[in-house]
């Protein structure tokens, strides 16, 4: 028997709202949806490291797929989301192009509803005083 992994601590403040706003996109074309913690996999560790809000797509990666995850998306459980996920085989020749779409899609939407609307999001002062804890935590100089 494993021991379950604890869930990664939460992101900075604001990430919680973006996350939100990416689930509602896929929500409204009636896509299924499953979350992921900040685990310090991608590229959002140094944003959030330094206090700005994140947030993100995960798309599976290596990762198997349980059979209820394989009964959402399609596919086969216990098989990779993608199976050529840093291997030889992973160019531009296997893009699932659907998925690119689509998730090109919701990233644009909250790229956009943020660039007119930042209200959903932590005032500066809250977003400085994050990422001043966070520097005060790690010894970092950062800012």
């Amino acid at each position: 028997m494993t021991t379950p992994t604890p869930p990664a601590p939460a992101g900075p403040p604001g990430s919680a709202e973006i996350e939100q706003q990416l689930k509602a996109f896929f929500t409204s074309r009636s896509l299924p949806t499953v979350g992921t913690d900040f685990d310090g996999r991608s590229d959002y560790g140094p944003f959030i490291a330094v206090g700005i809000p994140s947030g993100g797509i995960f798309t599976g990666a290596e990762q198997p797929k349980t059979p209820e995850e394989a009964a959402m998306f399609g596919g086969t459980a216990g098989v990779a989301y993608d199976i050529c996920y840093h291997q030889a085989c992973d160019t531009i020749t296997n893009v699932n192009a659907t998925a690119l779409d689509v998730n090109s899609d919701a990233i644009a939407d909250s790229v956009a509803r943020y660039a007119f609307n930042t209200r959903n999001l932590p005032d500066r002062e809250a977003a400085l005083t994050a990422r001043a804890a966070v520097r005060a935590a790690t010894g970092s100089s950062a800012s």
